[in-house]
């Protein structure tokens, strides 16, 4: 039985619709890479008004820069998320939604994620960063791609795996099953 997705899916291009198209029953609202202009978002909130939205671009910065720009105009997006390593072309040269395989698009997307108002309780603080080294050390930025991977929520900098967290709620525990997956890793490499 094929996975349906009431919502509709922002994604960059063409191809990703097919990629979307191939995996689940899904509608597509494409945003033309990172020309993303205003008549695309007053596509994307009606759509939000209509039927709910979600942001799935590429795990690069034009997908996440389009994801920034969606998020400032139309609150409340879900979102799902491809890890890099899902979204490698077969053949080496490629990243994107349209070269993940079917069973990647449809984990993502049944693990989309709802944002949460910004004024709520701080759950994970910058200090729980910074002691679980995802924060001002050497390999901080690798750890917080990997963190992101685990917890579905991508690849962020510092300062937006803080707003991450928050804002998908990630709870304590979460969180902490991340950390000792991750630390769990590093000690087997």
């Amino acid at each position: 039985m094929i996975l349906k997705i009431q919502e509709f899916i922002v994604v960059e291009g063409k191809d990703d619709t097919v990629a979307i198209k191939r995996a689940v029953d899904a509608d597509t609202i494409e945003t033309n890479g990172s020309a993303i202009n205003q008549k695309t978002l007053q596509r994307i909130k009606h759509a939000q008004q209509k039927r709910g939205v979600i942001v799935f671009t590429d795990p690069d910065y034009p997908g996440r820069r389009i994801r920034a720009i969606i998020e400032q105009h139309v609150p409340n997006v879900k979102h799902a998320f491809l890890s890099k390593e899902k979204a490698i072309a077969k053949n080496g040269n490629g990243l994107g939604v349209e070269h993940a395989s079917n069973e990647a698009i449809q984990k993502a997307l049944r693990e989309v994620y709802t944002p949460h108002a910004y004024d709520i309780e701080e759950i994970i603080t910058r200090e729980d960063l910074i002691m679980a080294n995802l924060l001002g050390n050497p390999q901080a930025k690798a750890r917080r791609t990997r963190l992101g991977e685990i917890l579905m929520i991508g690849e962020t900098n510092a300062k937006q795996l803080h707003k991450r967290l928050q804002m998908f709620q990630i709870s304590a525990e979460e969180f902490g099953e991340a950390v000792t997956q991750l630390n769990l890793e590093e000690q087997h490499e």
